[in-house]
């Protein structure tokens, strides 16, 4: 009999709490749709639907976890989890009901999420962990986990160079693990994780894995995710009014805490149009996921100095796609200027040199309607509505350039 992947509820990231628990406040009778997207599927070693029989059986596993009271106690200590947030995970249980995995016609692994969404958001990085952890035991090797441990050291010497460096006078170099859905396996993702911070504990801080963050004593790093401001898409606002509205049920729920906006809902520039004085101040900083990330920061940092902000008093995190030499360089360019944080995903927790997969679960609708992400990355907008994406497009004033 296999063992389970995932044996925590914590094994997820910090920002499917955070949003959980604003949608349980504020929307708890949303209900959102989610599908499942390998980007790479002609790049797979092998198709993702043989491992189908695997999946269902961890998903019932899965299904099976509750919080422990020590679990509890932990998201308790969190200063932004509310007494009556615990209340409500000391019941949860994942329903089984709410996920459904086939085979398309194309042979392709098809997943649907569907029902409450404080039930279905908390799926996704469970799935995708479990997804890739399935995918990859197949391809495990001695010479593979070899290579694995060859890059993870070439890695520790670059960050104690980096941690020297910051030592020398250069600016805070900030560093956080964001690979937990795209992680070649539990196991390895927890060794990257805890000999990356004793090598240079000033410089990777946090984790954006929960339960990885209670067991090493760093800190939990996350806000907000994309979904979060897609469901305001069909919440009840106007639709130009729904990143305005977004923001403002953040910044109710958590009132100073967790400050870091997502920009790329539908593009930096219209963002940019919402993102006002109002927010500029009451918000710590922006991150980044899509588009070129020097064009993205340099449009903050002149957005702040049109509304008299000094920049300096902000910080841009990013985390699309980067490595530790592409965290570092950017660091070396915004020095001075705004300060900067780092979110590394695959190229931490999966760097083995096979094709990683590129697999995501995202929200395709919500309460009925579609919603959508119009990416500054071309590619990673995800729509399954043709005729929505175009008003979407009319009603932030967005031009068709990307490839979707």
């Amino acid at each position: 009999m296999t063992q389970p992947i995932i044996t925590s509820l914590l094994d997820n990231d910090l920002y499917k709490f955070t949003m959980l628990q604003a949608m349980l406040h504020q929307f708890p009778q949303t209900h959102g749709v989610y599908r499942f997207r390998c980007r790479n599927y002609k790049e797979t070693a092998y198709p993702l639907a043989d491992i189908k029989p695997a999946l269902e059986q961890q998903l019932d596993y899965l299904c099976d976890l509750s919080f422990t009271q020590d679990e509890l106690d932990y998201l308790s200590s969190l200063r932004f989890i509310r007494s009556d947030f615990v209340d409500y995970l000391e019941l949860f249980k994942l329903k089984r009901r709410h996920i459904k995995v086939s085979i398309d016609h194309k042979n392709r692994l098809s997943i649907d999420i569907e029902g409450p969404m404080i039930q279905a958001m908390f799926f996704e990085v469970f799935v995708l962990a479990i997804v890739n952890e399935l995918y990859y035991q197949r391809l495990s090797t001695t010479a593979v986990l070899e290579e694995g441990e060859q890059r993870l050291q070439q890695k520790v010497d670059l960050i104690q160079d980096y941690a020297l460096k910051q030592q020398r006078g250069m600016p805070e170099f900030i560093v956080a693990d964001f690979g937990t859905r795209r992680r070649f396996s539990k196991a390895w993702h927890s060794h990257v994780v805890e000999t990356l911070h004793k090598a240079a504990p000033s410089v990777l801080r946090g984790t954006s894995n929960v339960y990885l963050a209670k067991k090493l004593k760093i800190t939990p790093i996350g806000t907000m995710a994309h979904e979060f401001m897609q469901a305001f898409q069909a919440l009840d606002v106007r639709l130009r009014d729904s990143q305005k509205a977004a923001l403002e049920a953040w910044v109710h729920e958590y009132r100073g805490d967790l400050g870091i906006a997502l920009t790329d809902v539908v593009g930096m520039d219209a963002f940019l149009r919402d993102f006002d004085l109002y927010f500029a101040k009451l918000f710590d900083g922006l991150r980044h996921d899509s588009g070129d990330p020097y064009v993205w920061g340099d449009k903050a940092i002149a957005h702040y100095q049109k509304l008299k902000i000094d920049p300096k008093t902000k910080i841009l995190t990013f985390s699309d796609g980067l490595s530790l030499e592409k965290a570092w360089q950017l660091h070396d360019y915004f020095k001075g200027r705004i300060q900067t944080s780092f979110g590394i995903g695959t190229n931490l927790t999966n760097d083995m040199g096979l094709t990683q997969l590129n697999i995501v679960l995202k929200l395709v609708e919500c309460n009925g309607q579609p919603v959508a992400k119009l990416s500054d990355s071309p590619g990673k907008t995800m729509i399954h509505n043709d005729t929505y994406l175009a008003y979407l497009r009319q009603v932030f004033d967005i031009d068709q350039t990307e490839d979707e």
